[in-house]
C-alpha cells in the first residue's frame, strides 16, 4: 500500500480541469491508499463551511462528495490548513470525514517520524506576509470575518487576492522561498529528519546534512497546469509534477 500527498491545487470554478482532474485522482485512490494528505491550499479560497449551503457554494459539493466516498472507502484523508483555505473547518471535516491537522503535524509514516506543514510559515524573510500570516490566523480576526454575510467574505477574498497578487510582483523569489535557517530550526524542534511542505510551487526532495545526519525535505508541487503528488510506499518515496502521471500509477 501506498501514502499520497498533495498541495496547492487551488481549486477554483475558473480552472474546471484541475477539478476534474482532482476526481479522477481520488476515484483512483479508492482501495489504493493507506492514506491521503492534503496539505493546504486545496482551495483558491474558503470563505467559510457555511458556503456549502449557499448558491455560491454548489460548485464545490462534487469535491466534497468525492472526498467522502474516498473516506467511506476506508481510506483515512487528513486536511492541513493553508493560506488560502485557513477557514475551512468542523462542518467541512464532517461532511468529508477528514482528520484537520494543526499547522506542524509529525506523524509516524512507515515507522519514520515525518513532519507536515504548509509550508508558508517557512518563507520568514517575508516580513509583511508573516504579519498577514498572524493576522488571519487569529481566532478573533477569523470569528469576526466569519460574522460577515457570504457576498461581503467573497469581495474580502477577491480584494485580499488582489493584494497578494500586487505586493508578490514587487518581492524577489528568493524572499518569497523558504528560509533555511527556519527549516533547519524546525527539524531540530520537532526532532524528525524528513519535512513534506508545499506552498511554493517548487517540487523537487533536497537531501542535505544537518546536525551530523542526513535530513530531507520534501516539496510538493501545484495544480496549475497538471497533478502533483508524493507518493510514499515503505522504503521509497516518488515525487510527480508532469502530465499523464495518473496513467504510471
Amino acid at each position: 500500500m501506498t501514502t499520497w500527498f498533495i498541495s496547492d491545487l487551488h481549486l477554483d470554478p475558473v480552472r474546471p480541469a484541475s477539478t476534474r482532474l482532482l476526481l479522477d485522482f481520488l476515484a483512483y485512490l479508492q482501495g489504493r491508499a493507506d492514506g491521503l494528505y492534503i496539505l493546504g491550499d486545496f482551495f483558491e479560497f474558503w470563505i467559510g463551511d457555511d458556503v456549502l449551503d449557499s448558491p455560491q457554494g454548489q460548485g464545490v459539493l462534487p469535491v466534497v462528495e468525492a472526498l467522502a466516498r474516498l473516506s467511506a472507502s476506508g481510506v483515512p484523508l487528513y486536511f492541513q490548513h493553508g493560506n488560502r483555505d485557513f477557514l475551512v473547518g468542523a462542518d467541512f471535516a464532517g461532511r468529508t470525514a477528514c482528520t484537520l491537522l494543526p499547522e506542524a503535524q509529525v506523524i509516524s509514516l512507515y515507522g519514520q517520524p515525518v513532519l507536515l506543514m504548509h509550508g508558508d510559515q517557512l518563507c520568514t524573510d517575508d516580513h509583511a506576509y508573516q504579519q498577514a500570516r498572524r493576522q488571519f490566523r487569529d481566532p478573533a480576526w477569523q470569528r469576526q470575518a466569519l460574522a460577515m454575510s457570504i457576498p461581503q467574505r467573497l469581495e474580502t477574498a477577491r480584494q485580499l487576492r488582489l493584494q497578494s497578487q500586487a505586493h508578490n510582483q514587487t518581492k524577489t523569489e528568493i524572499i518569497m522561498d523558504v528560509n533555511l535557517q527556519t527549516v533547519e530550526q524546525a527539524l531540530r524542534t520537532h526532532g524528525v529528519d524528513c519535512l513534506i511542505h508545499g506552498h511554493t510551487h517548487r517540487p523537487a526532495i533536497h537531501d542535505f546534512t544537518l546536525d551530523g545526519r542526513a535530513v530531507q525535505r520534501i516539496v510538493l508541487g501545484d495544480w496549475y497546469e497538471h497533478g502533483s503528488f508524493l507518493r510514499v510506499a515503505p522504503g521509497s518515496k516518488a515525487l510527480s509534477a508532469e502530465p499523464g502521471w495518473l496513467v504510471r500509477y
